[in-house]
């Protein structure tokens, strides 16, 4: 497997890089750059699909830690693909509990796919858009505890993190 291993790595840390320049498209005002980034993102939840299939969530300890953050990376952005989102969200949540996946990630994966389901998110990482020059996070469920929640998974206070999407 050790050969399966590597070629696994390899192809998720491609996925992120080509996920990371295609990205600025993602609301790109040009609709075949808008389309472009959506098959992207879409190919490579399938190709997760499969890899979870294969071998469950990839871990830092089955593919290292840069491939199982690209793993995430690849989730986190198959927004059209709740099945996909629920599933990695489901393995990783037992990879945390196993103590072979990082709480953060997780809070970050969370909350996309809670707002990707229409449902108010839990840690206040999701962020709809910045209007007049300032960021316009997704509603919250518990906004009085949002610092406590993200807190308890490594995340900055949520003013410091809505912060940095600020353009004013």
């Amino acid at each position: 497997m050790t050969h399966d291993v590597a070629a696994l790595r390899e192809e998720l840390m491609a996925m992120a890089m080509a996920d990371h320049q295609s990205s600025v498209h993602a609301n790109s005002d040009d609709p075949a750059e808008q389309l472009a980034w959506r098959r992207l993102t879409a190919r490579h939840g399938d190709r997760l699909s499969e890899i979870m299939d294969e071998c469950g969530w990839p871990t830092a300890e089955l593919v290292g830690e840069e491939a199982a953050r690209a793993a995430w990376l690849i989730a986190q952005h198959a927004d059209r693909q709740l099945d996909v989102q629920r599933r990695a969200l489901h393995l990783m949540q037992q990879a945390v509990s196993a103590g072979s996946a990082g709480p953060r990630e997780l809070a970050f994966l969370r909350d996309r796919t809670l707002v990707n389901e229409g449902r108010n998110q839990l840690y206040g990482t999701q962020i709809a858009g910045v209007k007049d020059g300032a960021p316009v996070p997704w509603p919250c469920a518990e906004p009085d505890r949002v610092d406590e929640l993200r807190a308890e998974v490594g995340i900055e206070p949520f003013d410091e993190y809505v912060a940095k999407f600020s353009t004013t």
